[in-house]
């Protein structure tokens, strides 16, 4: 029974990864057709980003209430509705609009599965967890590039993806029998939910907060910025680099198969400093790459530096913050990643518009140096090495 829950919680987090990269790779064609300008991409991110930071926070009452299996499939759900809107989107404020059920159902999904998975599993499913939604995350632009080549327009890898959405929800309806069971033997006696001020009176909490706003937006920003920054700097063509776009989410997904295999030597912390290291030498790759080779080289060097991080951060916060407190911890820091989401991609926008895109590795660099500083400063607060 464990074996299938692990495989149902596995799909629900390739559906999470889906359509995070499909705005990346297809907003070069995008924006011309709405008639906005380049940087309204980050409109919608920052849509997306509040309204998962608000499912994010919601998270430890809602999987309190009603449990982490109807919570996901909700959610799931919500995300496959998302994709469908989008696929029809004929208008900016239309696309907007489905930004709503997209947020709310990925933030849930989030911080549910995160919190069961580091409470129930080794770090090696931690691991391979978030290699599922690097599997996700890596389909997108390559569905996407089929729909742009072969005439099918953005909408159409939008619609592609929704299907492959709409079948991952009614596989996890179906398994909720099996996610009752599971829960009922794993999960804890109800508990109180904490209050957001409990939360950051915890030593460390706030530290945490900030390392996934840091983190997150460099993760993000990479992905996101990635087909834009070929196409503008390096002079790719808009449906040559919707697939190319994918390289670093294939250094992502990769790095965390990989990594599995790792946690059985390094622990979370030795993870998330060995995954630093990589992302700075990925960046400093972009930062003097003179070719398209090397700079597709810079960007799988940065996913596979960045796969470790998040799950094995995830993984730490019962070990460091308690069991009992770490769904209401993961809240926050899923709440602290949306917010990073929200903010600082947007904020590259009009820095590519009115200095240049090429300013994107140096962007990069800034939130990777700011990453490594405060998970120093969390490993000392918490006393966790």
């Amino acid at each position: 029974m464990t074996s299938l829950l692990i495989i149902v919680i596995y799909l629900a987090f390739i559906s999470l990864g889906l359509p995070d990269a499909l705005l990346g790779a297809a907003w070069p064609t995008m924006y011309t057709e709405f008639g906005v300008p380049l940087s309204a991409m980050g409109v919608i991110s920052v849509s997306i980003s509040l309204c998962s930071t608000i499912s994010a926070l919601a998270g430890d009452r809602l999987n309190a209430k009603f449990g982490t299996a109807k919570v996901t499939a909700v959610s799931v759900a919500l995300i496959a509705v998302a994709l469908f809107g989008f696929s029809v989107s004929r208008h900016f404020w239309f696309l907007w609009l489905m930004t709503i059920p997209y947020g709310l159902g990925a933030g849930s999904i989030d911080a549910g599965l995160n919190n069961y998975v580091a409470v129930h599993y080794s770090g090696r499913q931690m691991s391979w967890l978030h290699c599922m939604f690097g599997i996700g995350v890596s389909v997108g632009p390559y569905a996407m590039g089929y729909a742009l080549t072969h005439g099918m327009r953005w909408n159409g890898g939008y619609r592609i993806i929704g299907f492959v959405q709409l079948a991952i929800t009614f596989i996890v309806i179906l398994s909720l029998p099996l996610w009752n069971r599971g829960e009922a033997a794993a999960d804890a006696p109800p508990r109180r939910a904490m209050t957001f001020r409990e939360i950051l009176r915890l030593k460390g909490a706030g530290t945490s907060l900030a390392i996934m706003f840091f983190y997150c937006a460099l993760e993000q920003s990479a992905g996101l910025w990635a087909g834009s920054y070929l196409v503008f700097c390096k002079h790719v063509p808009a449906e040559t680099a919707a697939t190319f776009s994918a390289m670093y989410y294939i250094g992502l997904t990769v790095g965390r198969f990989l990594g599995g295999f790792v946690t059985m030597k390094l622990n979370d912390t030795q993870m998330i400093r060995l995954g630093e290291t990589i992302v700075v030498i990925g960046i400093i790759t972009l930062v003097l790459s003179p070719s398209v080779p090397l700079s597709l080289a810079g960007f799988l060097i940065t996913g596979f530096g960045c796969a470790p991080i998040f799950p094995a951060f995830m993984h730490a916060t019962p070990e460091r913050f308690g069991a009992d407190k770490s769904q209401a911890l993961i809240g926050i820091q899923m709440a602290g990643a949306y917010v990073g989401l929200l903010c600082l991609p947007a904020l590259f926008g009009p820095i590519a518009e009115r200095i240049g895109i090429a300013t994107l590795p140096a962007f990069l660099l800034i939130l990777a140096l700011t990453t490594v500083i405060l998970h120093e400063i969390l490993v000392r607060e918490t006393s966790v090495v």
